[in-house]
């Protein structure tokens, strides 16, 4: 397509509606779940309909700045000016999404569902039911336990399940794109299934025994209380526990011989966790290590000792030590293994006599098997190919001597792998469909940064590709709280190789894909050195013949939009296009308003401006929108979510009108014939922050291409 029309298709609209209409009428027929079990009912539930009256509320007009639009008046104008810039595109858009229609319906299959085996049953999400299916039968003989359109919630989908020890009842966390908040449906089990209570805005739950359910909720994106329910005779709740320190969330973990249950309350930087006996879960917690500031610690159990997974001592990654439950505090802490600098800690799976972590190491993924007996350790590098790892749910009531995961990259669907610890033995579980991309070149790369430190880089590109310098390239970052840059599978990236595109992710300071450290060296007064880096990766990429600045775009999601905003303040003539994504760009104004839900939580990421002038000047001299100036810009299309509560609407809704007026201020000083850069805002109509669905990846990638 030619490069004209790729600009302009950074406009384009898509209707979800439309889309779910075709997807219907394409998806494979699963419509004998709906008549398999007829007599499941419903109760009716006061607090259940009270969530379902609040998913619908769209957020109030009081977070938009009210002195000189309405937030329908702004939207009505969004709409309009993105019309207006597509009448002349129809065609080329009509093409654009068939062919990307086309794309996600052949890996539709691929895309993650929620599926956990426990005793002789696999219970999995599948056409808005949660079906139970005993190993070794087919299709046809599944059980529905739960029917989602029974319960008048629409566009949901089931978050987790966890099934009680002995299968008398099913719990299921229950969530709509629109909101964050979940819901906790409990399922009576048996001959016939029954719904046997509702819990609002739950977070996290895990079950202690048969009719004792212990659960965390959610208010305002805060998770500070865990609650006891008891399904005996008189059916009772109480608060058991309550975090006071507002930096600090609470979840619940069981360990993988479900012998205890943990309350983990974590900061951004430390962690305290208390054990519930899950023989005795009527007891009161137990503290296993009073939290000490910077310590970071999680808790598995095995043969009557605790292993903790924890960052203490030096050096400052993470290890496993090992102590007895009756003696449990730090002092008594035996250290095990250690894992190298900038090593990536991805998941940990305990077995009966091993321990196996999935690692990525200098941007390769590993598996590390610690013997629990010797502490001896063997280590598998996964293949070349791999970016991305998830560990699938391991049975839920016994443990074996294999795991199962998935490896995937951004242009590679996920394969399935089985690992066999006692044999140390690696398994494809089944032959891919489509097989590895063999007309896909990827290139693992180092930039050297502003201090000299090496930067990773993974780009990917046509395989005996000509005149890459002129090609066009698509850069992605996000560099915050140690979090990696997502390397999981989307069949358009696929689509953009096919049609000559170069896709680079840049692992900048900030992000966690090289350790705890890296994470350090892009966070509080650090925070340039991701901007240093991703500076430095896109003039790397340049100087070695991959694209030019006029052929460039940058994309970023949420916290990523910071690193994003300020290039385009720094050095905008690096870029021509920029994709945002629920932008944080108003960060300055965010932190100092500590009425925001996230605010005093995301102090140990950005600094205190409110208390510590330090940080105030800091944060003020890399805020996207404290650092708009005159200036040539490139092009930028926002999207934002009306229901968003992470990233206020109103910081981007300022920085849009900020940039817009110094835009326009200087179109007298631009020679003739100069295109004026776009400055597009796509306020989407519902949508939470963290529920992006595939749907939405395909409208970003319409507009982006």
């Amino acid at each position: 397509m030619h490069q004209k029309a790729k600009f302009f298709l950074q406009t384009l609209k898509f209707s979800i509606a439309r889309f779910g209409k075709y997807t219907q009428k394409h998806h494979h027929d699963h419509h004998h779940l709906i008549d398999c079990c007829p007599w499941i009912k419903a109760r009716k539930c006061h607090s259940f309909t009270c969530l379902q009256n609040k998913c619908k509320k769209l957020i109030s007009a009081r977070n938009i700045p009210s002195r000189r639009f309405s937030y329908a008046d702004l939207l009505n104008t969004e709409q309009e000016n993105t019309k207006s810039l597509l009448i002349n595109y129809t065609d080329s858009m009509e093409r654009f999404k068939k062919k990307i229609e086309a794309s996600y319906d052949k890996y539709l299959l691929n895309l993650d569902s929620l599926e956990i085996r426990f005793s002789d049953f696999i219970y999995y999400e599948e056409d808005g039911c949660i079906v139970r299916l005993k190993l070794g039968d087919g299709a046809n003989n599944c059980e529905v336990l739960l029917r989602l359109e029974e319960l008048s919630l629409y566009n949901a989908f089931v978050e987790r399940i966890r099934i009680s020890p002995g299968e008398e009842y099913m719990a299921a966390g229950i969530k709509t794109s629109d909101s964050e908040e979940s819901t906790c449906v409990i399922v009576k089990l048996g001959k016939y299934p029954e719904v046997e209570d509702f819990i609002p805005n739950v977070f996290s739950f895990e079950w202690a025994q048969d009719g004792f359910l212990f659960y965390t909720c959610q208010k305002g994106l805060r998770c500070c209380d865990v609650f006891r329910m008891n399904f005996g005779n008189k059916k009772h709740s109480e608060r058991i526990y309550t975090e006071q320190d507002p930096r600090f969330f609470v979840d619940l973990h069981c360990t993988r011989d479900k012998n205890f249950l943990t309350i983990n309350s974590n900061s951004k930087t430390t962690s305290e966790v208390w054990l519930v006996d899950c023989h005795q879960p009527w007891n009161l917690p137990v503290l296993v290590q009073k939290r000490n500031p910077g310590v970071m610690y999680h808790i598995e159990h095995r043969d009557n000792k605790l292993y903790i997974l924890t960052n203490y001592g030096e050096p400052a990654e993470y290890k496993l030590m090992k102590t007895s439950v009756n003696s449990c505090s730090m002092k008594n802490w035996q250290l095990i293994y250690t894992m190298k600098r900038k090593t990536k800690l991805i998941d940990m799976v305990m077995f009966k006599d091993h321990c196996v972590m999935f690692l990525k190491y200098c941007n390769q993924l590993y598996l590390d098997t610690i013997s629990l007996k010797d502490h001896s350790v063997q280590s598998l590098k996964l293949p070349e190919w791999a970016c991305a790892c998830q560990v699938d749910p391991q049975p839920q009531d016994r443990i074996g001597d294999a795991c199962s995961f998935q490896l995937s990259s951004p242009v590679h669907p996920p394969s399935h792998f089985m690992y066999v610890v006692g044999k140390g033995s690696l398994y494809e579980q089944a032959e891919q469909e489509e097989p590895v991309v063999t007309d896909c070149h990827m290139a693992r790369l180092e930039a050297k940064s502003k201090d000299g430190t090496l930067v990773p880089v993974t780009l990917f590109y046509k395989r005996n590709s000509q005149g890459l310098q002129k090609k066009p390239l698509l850069i992605h970052v996000y560099g915050a709280y140690g979090i990696d840059l997502n390397m999981n599978f989307k069949a358009e990236n696929r689509m953009l190789i096919e049609d000559g595109w170069l896709l680079a992710y840049c692992h900048v300071r900030g992000g966690g894909e090289l350790g705890l450290s890296w994470h350090a060296g892009g966070c509080l007064n650090n925070k340039l050195n991701g901007l240093a880096d991703l500076e430095a990766c896109i003039k790397f990429l340049h100087n070695l013949g991959f694209s030019e600045p006029a052929s460039t775009a940058l994309t970023a999601y949420s916290a990523g939009g910071i690193l994003a905003g300020a290039l385009c303040n720094t050095n905008p003539r690096l870029i021509r296009a920029v994709a945002l994504q629920a932008p944080f760009l108003d960060i300055l104004n965010t932190m100092m308003d500590v009425q925001l839900p996230l605010t005093i939580e995301e102090l140990e990421e950005w600094g205190d401006p409110s208390s510590d002038d330090k940080y105030l000047d800091y944060i003020k001299s890399y805020c996207p929108y404290q650092n708009i100036r005159p200036q040539t810009y490139p092009s930028i299309i926002i999207t934002a979510y009306e229901n968003d509560q992470r990233v206020p609407i109103r910081g981007i809704l300022n920085y849009t009108q900020r940039l817009r007026r110094v835009i326009m201020d200087q179109r007298h000083k631009r020679d003739h014939g100069i295109k004026i850069p776009r400055v597009i805002l796509d306020v989407q109509a519902g949508g939470s922050h963290a529920a992006a669905s595939w749907e939405d990846s395909l409208i970003e990638w319409q507009k982006n291409s």
